[in-house]
C-alpha cells in the first residue's frame, strides 16, 4: 500500500453538485442585481471558501453587499441540495478503500455545518477518519487542510494522496508535498487539471477506482 491516507474533495468529486453550485452563484447575483458570472467563471471558484468564491465570481461585489450575497447563495443552495446525489460508484469506492486498509479523509471548501449536513444526508460519515472545512482553517489552495489532516493522523506527506476536481485541490496538494489525482467529471476542465501534472487524470468514478486499486 503506497498511500496510507486518501483525502477527497467533496463537491464535484464525491457529490454531483458542481452544476448546482454554479446555478446558486448565478441566481444569487441575479437576486442582488449584480453582474451574473458566466458558467466557466462560476465553476472556477468551486472549492474555495465561500468568501473567496463569491468575491472571485463577482469581482465587482461591493463590500456592503457581501453578506446579502452569501445569504442569497445559501438560500438557493438549500433549495437545491436535496437533488444533489453522490456520483455513481462513490459508496462502493470508499468501501473498497477501507477494506484495503486505507484511511480516508475529506478536505473541502464547505463550511463545517454544510459538510456535517452532507455527511449525514449521504450516510458517509463512518468512512472518514478526519475532515477539514474552509471555515476551520486557511481555505484552499493554502496547504493547511492537508497539513492538519496529516498531523492529526500522524502521517507524512509521502503517505497521503489528494483526490479532487479543481486546480485549487491540486495546488493545495503541491504546496503540502502531497501527490494528487484529478477527476475531470467535476468543476474544472481536464486540460487545466492536466497542466498541473497530477499523478493521474481520470474521467469517471470507475476510472478512479481502477487507478486507486492499481496504484494506491
Amino acid at each position: 500500500m503506497r498511500y496510507s491516507l486518501i483525502v477527497f474533495d467533496w463537491d464535484g468529486t464525491l457529490l454531483d453538485s458542481a452544476g448546482g453550485i454554479v446555478e446558486c452563484i448565478q441566481e444569487a447575483a441575479r437576486d442582488l442585481g449584480l453582474p451574473v458570472p458566466e458558467t466557466q467563471a462560476a465553476s472556477h471558484v468551486i472549492g474555495l471558501g465561500l468568501h473567496d468564491s463569491l468575491r472571485r465570481a463577482v469581482p465587482t461585489l461591493p463590500e456592503d453587499k457581501y453578506k446579502a450575497f452569501a445569504e442569497a447563495y445559501r438560500r438557493h443552495f438549500l433549495a437545491r441540495q436535496g437533488a444533489m446525489a453522490l456520483f455513481p460508484g462513490v459508496r462502493e469506492l470508499l468501501q473498497d478503500l477501507l477494506g484495503a486498509g486505507h484511511r480516508l479523509a475529506v478536505a473541502t471548501g464547505k463550511s463545517r455545518r454544510g459538510l456535517d449536513h452532507a455527511l449525514e444526508a449521504t450516510a458517509l460519515r463512518r468512512f472518514f477518519a478526519a475532515t477539514r472545512c474552509a471555515d476551520e482553517t486557511d481555505p484552499k489552495p493554502h496547504p493547511a487542510m492537508l497539513l492538519e489532516l496529516m498531523a492529526q493522523l500522524a502521517l507524512a506527506p509521502g503517505q497521503a494522496l489528494m483526490v479532487g476536481d479543481t486546480s485549487h485541490d491540486l495546488d493545495m496538494a503541491r504546496s503540502a508535498g502531497v501527490d494528487a489525482v484529478a477527476v475531470t467529471y467535476g468543476a474544472h476542465p481536464g486540460d487545466a487539471l492536466r497542466a498541473l501534472a497530477p499523478r493521474a487524470c481520470v474521467a469517471s468514478v470507475a476510472e478512479l477506482r481502477a487507478w486507486l486499486t492499481a496504484n494506491a
